[in-house]
């Protein structure tokens, strides 16, 4: 098992390595087009997801220790926060921007286009990746077939009921901690997703994420494509704007109405 970690974490370092490289190459080659963002949001989203296939593998087939995992969930949520240079990676954090006007609707919908590209170049990429056989992890893998199945253990409304609470629980954080210092807020977003995923890892992997449920849930085996869209993009989505709306609008309007008034004290006139 040592080996397989050893190998699988080398793995991840390459993809982060080489990921963050070609952004960098990428925004000076289209730094007057306009399409550096979108190119970001793709080897972003491509990065995270490819991450993701292996920390899936380690965990649901390799059968590391759940403290590990939540570790390198943990640190890998750290790397892509410090890395990802103005990208998303995720469709309702598209959507969220657009909500609050920080992009036009058309850049949201191109952005999600390019997430939702990048989920099915990484779903590609990463049976090359196992297929080399540079663990035994990957080569029993790849006698299985690359097979995986669903990792929702619930009802539908109840595995929603999840991926939604996952979703809002890391949003509020996010918007939470907009004005703090960028490398101090990718901890505590790291830590907001690490502990979502161990609330809610063991219902339905805890992805809270469209196109990264698309790359690593979507092609498993147990459900239907309709069902994981009711569980995977419905749910987020739902949790996502629940947030918004709630310390967007409810929360600004309950604080007006409970505002104490200031009636100024009428001293009496000495005579």
């Amino acid at each position: 098992m040592t080996a397989d970690v050893a190998v699988s974490l080398s793995v991840l370092a390459v993809v982060v390595l080489l990921s963050d490289a070609t952004r960098r190459l990428l925004a000076r080659a289209l730094r007057d087009t306009g399409l550096s963002p979108y190119a970001a949001e793709l080897v972003s989203t491509f990065q995270l997801c490819c991450c993701a296939h292996e920390l899936k593998l380690l965990s649901e087939v390799g059968g590391i220790p759940p403290q590990l995992a939540l570790t390198l969930t943990y640190v890998t949520s750290v790397a892509h926060g410090l890395t990802f240079r103005g990208a998303v990676g995720n469709p309702c954090g598209a959507l969220e921007h657009a909500w609050r006007a920080r992009s036009a609707g058309g850049c949201a919908a191109r952005r999600i286009a390019c997430q939702f590209a990048a989920a099915v170049m990484a779903r590609a990429a990463v049976p090359v990746i196992w297929g080399m056989g540079l663990s035994g992890l990957h080569s029993r893998h790849k006698l299985l077939g690359f097979r995986c199945v669903s990792a929702i253990h619930a009802s539908l409304p109840g595995a929603a009921a999840v991926e939604l609470m996952c979703a809002f629980a890391v949003q509020t954080v996010i918007t939470h901690t907009h004005s703090v210092e960028e490398r101090y807020r990718v901890h505590a977003v790291a830590a907001a997703i690490t502990a979502a995923v161990y609330a809610g890892g063991g219902v339905t992997g805890a992805v809270f994420n469209p196109a990264l449920a698309f790359s690593t849930q979507f092609p498993c085996s147990g459900n239907s494509f309709l069902e994981y869209c009711f569980v995977y993009w419905l749910g987020p989505l739902l949790g996502m704007m629940s947030s918004v709306l709630l310390f967007d609008k409810l929360t600004p309007a309950f604080s007006q109405r409970s505002a104490p008034l200031h009636v100024p004290l009428r001293t009496k006139k000495q005579t």
